[in-house]
């Protein structure tokens, strides 16, 4: 089945190869005005301008007049949590009201409450929450998503949550990888016996997430307070040793030495990165290491932002993600992070469209399905009303763009799934 999209006023994300784009190369994003798009089945098998089209190539069952909007590849949302039983805005009042992370944490708020409620939901309800979520991310142009455990932290618990991510990738149109996040922070039980937490860790949870195949990566939490390098790095080599790739959260709050461990590990990615010193800098800007910043999170828990510029000008590879969870980042809308990544962060506009698509593709180890506007690569595109370019996009912050959702070469609605 064919299908044509015409008069389309910005094609844009037209890479040609599929690796990630670092330094200069990170502010090309390769478009062509006045186009046309065609599809086969889930595939997109040519494009160009409509000077070019051929209108009777091919036998189409539908044609598509995009009337001047852009067609852009869908995001890449890299790093989410997005599987959790409830909300947290008491904890938002209480930031309001002055109170510290590290305060509310002590309060048994942060990742211990959303632990405590997980564990008293059921998995049926779990995924009904997050098939929701899934749905609405899906409106606002993601088209593929990483999504971690972490917040069971029993056996039991942590299995639950990645069975709920295997349940959403086998009943979604959506690219989905699930990273197991055990080592997110210790719970309430081993406060005072960390070392015991990770012993099941590396004995129970580890070899029940390879028995199931319940994960492509494993993650954890390198921050004062919660796992040091080296603990990071004991955790990361097991599950190395069953073919988890890592993946870091690294200098969120301090400078903590978990991009040092990322880079040592050859981890697809380190995130946060709020807090950075010229030796981590450097670390990452000589690796194939992939720097995951999270702006919802900075912006959200009103922190200083990562220095996108001066990892930019390093010549580090650096891809945007939402964060999506309910204590520090409650929102998924990649629109809203490429905004804050201009506004913000200072990203020029081509930053940071191929730092949410191409670059967060190639974080998820998917960019030869997806990422870009390129033949042979899955039909994962929205459309959006006339903009004037591409730099509207993010300009317009407030405004909801986008007019048309494909996936895998399907319109898709909010009730498609």
């Amino acid at each position: 089945m064919y299908c044509l999209y015409y008069n389309i006023g910005l094609l844009g994300g037209l890479h040609q190869f599929n690796v990630p784009l670092r330094g200069a190369d990170l502010a090309i994003f390769p478009h062509i005005s006045n186009a046309y798009l065609v599809t086969q089945d889930v595939k997109i098998v040519e494009y160009g301008s409509m000077q070019d089209l051929s209108a009777d190539k091919y036998s189409f069952t539908q044609c598509v007049d995009v009337k001047n909007g852009a067609l852009l590849p869908s995001w890449c949302d890299s790093h989410t949590h997005l599987v959790f039983a409830g909300s947290r805005e008491n904890e938002f009042v209480d930031k309001i009201k002055g109170l510290s992370y590290a305060e509310i944490a002590a309060k048994g708020g942060g990742i211990l409450n959303s632990a405590v409620q997980l564990q008293q939901t059921d998995e049926q309800a779990l995924y009904e929450l997050a098939l929701e979520r899934i749905r609405e991310l899906v409106q606002a142009g993601t088209g593929a998503i990483e999504i971690k455990s972490g917040y069971g932290l029993t056996l039991d618990a942590e299995l639950k949550m990645l069975r709920v991510i295997k349940r959403l990738k086998e009943n979604t149109p959506v690219l989905i990888r699930a990273t197991f996040l055990g080592a997110h922070a210790f719970p309430t039980a081993y406060k005072n016996n960390p070392e015991e937490y990770i012993k099941l860790i590396l004995s129970e949870m580890i070899p029940a997430v390879e028995k199931e195949g319940l994960a492509e990566y494993i993650d954890v939490f390198c921050e004062e307070g919660f796992f040091s390098p080296a603990q990071t790095t004991m955790i990361c080599e097991a599950g190395l040793k069953v073919g988890l790739r890592p993946r870091i959260h690294a200098n969120q709050f301090a400078v903590s030495g978990g991009v040092q461990v990322g880079v040592s590990l050859n981890a697809i990615s380190v995130d946060h990165l709020e807090s950075m010193d010229e030796a981590a800098i450097h670390a990452l800007s000589n690796s194939t290491t992939i720097g995951t910043l999270l702006p919802n999170a900075s912006f959200f828990l009103r922190m200083q932002d990562a220095p996108a510029r001066k990892l930019i000008e390093a010549g580090a590879l650096i891809a945007l993600a939402s964060d999506f969870n309910p204590g520090s980042a409650p929102s998924g809308n990649m629109n809203g992070v490429i905004a804050q990544a201009c506004i913000r962060l200072r990203m020029l506009p081509e930053e940071a469209f191929n730092a949410a698509t191409i670059n967060g593709a190639c974080a998820l180890e998917l960019e030869n399905q997806c990422g870009s506007i390129q033949v042979g690569k899955l039909a994962n595109f929205f459309i959006t009303k006339p903009i004037p370019s591409l730099a509207y996009y993010p300009y317009a912050f407030g405004s909801n763009l986008i007019s048309k959702i494909v996936l895998q070469g399907k319109e898709i609605h909010y009730s498609s799934f």
